[in-house]
Order: C-alpha cells, then sequence, then structure tokens
C-alpha cells in the first residue's frame, strides 16, 4: 500500500469513526471531523501531512502525493 492511499483511508476512518461518536456519544467529536478536513486541506496546499510521516515510518511505499 502506498502512502497516498493510507493517508486517504485512514483520514476516511477518521471522519467515519467522529461522525458516528458524534451522532452516539457527544457532539463535541464533531470537532475531530472539522479537524480531520482541515488538515486534508493544509496538507493539499503544503504537502506536508503528520500522517504521511507516520505511515513512511511504518514502511509504506511513497506515493505520487507524499513521497
Amino acid at each position: 500500500m502506498t502512502i497516498d492511499r493510507a493517508v486517504l483511508m485512514f483520514a476516511g476512518l477518521v471522519v467515519l469513526v467522529s461522525l458516528a461518536l458524534g451522532y452516539y456519544v457527544s457532539p463535541y467529536w464533531f470537532l475531530l471531523t472539522a479537524f480531520a478536513g482541515l488538515n486534508m486541506i493544509q496538507a493539499s496546499m503544503t504537502g506536508f501531512c503528520p500522517a504521511a510521516l507516520m505511515f513512511k515510518k511504518l514502511g509504506c511505499k511513497s506515493g505520487v502525493a507524499f513521497e
């Protein structure tokens, strides 16, 4: 799996989990959804993504967006 795909999968998982927690536990969990969205916008503009660094250290292959 490439870093790009791992980052997209992780972001999608964070969004879905935070939506479920926001609905069933507390609306404050929707802040995690907002953070994930803001982080995706920031990563698209700067090319820096903390999750990409983590997946690189875990041994994922480089992708097109994150090397």
